[in-house]
């Protein structure tokens, strides 16, 4: 890419394959690892996202601790270890754009799942979302396979 950021960036991650690409998409950016904030927010949804199935019937205080340990481990195991990492609570989109505001992001870099029909009526958009509500620029990549 032909331009860097030099705020930090934050990327959701939701432990998919879309997030590994993100992340190497903000490191690429910033060029500095220390820049990229990678965040999950955990939400009472997170049973249907990849990797956090089994989670619905812990506490939250369990839900946390299996979720930064697994958070840790997804990092490492996919070449990221010098990237922050945090775990936030609440609705998805309005957390990622709350802490955007909070720590002064000059970008959010988010994949898009590319769900339709009734995939996206009943999930939404959180990429969609994000951009409604974030104050700094969103740069959402498109699934290879998108039509």
């Amino acid at each position: 890419m032909s331009w860097t950021v030099s705020t930090p960036v934050i990327v959701p991650v939701d432990f998919s394959g879309m997030s590994v690409e993100a992340i190497a998409t903000a490191c690429e950016i910033t060029g500095r690892p220390e820049n990229v904030y990678a965040v999950h927010v955990v939400s009472n949804f997170d049973q249907i996202a990849p990797g956090t199935a089994g989670l619905e019937s812990a506490s939250d205080e369990e839900r946390r601790a299996i979720v930064r340990t697994h958070f840790a481990e997804f990092l490492q195991q996919n070449g990221f270890p010098d990237i922050h990492e945090t775990i936030l609570d609440g609705q998805p989109a309005i957390e990622i754009a709350k802490y955007a505001t909070e720590i002064k992001a000059g970008l959010v870099v988010i994949p898009s799942h590319g769900y339709d029909g009734v995939k996206r009526l009943l999930l939404g958009s959180v990429a969609e979302s994000v951009i409604r509500h974030a104050d700094c620029p969103v740069l959402v990549l498109r699934r290879p396979d998108a039509e």
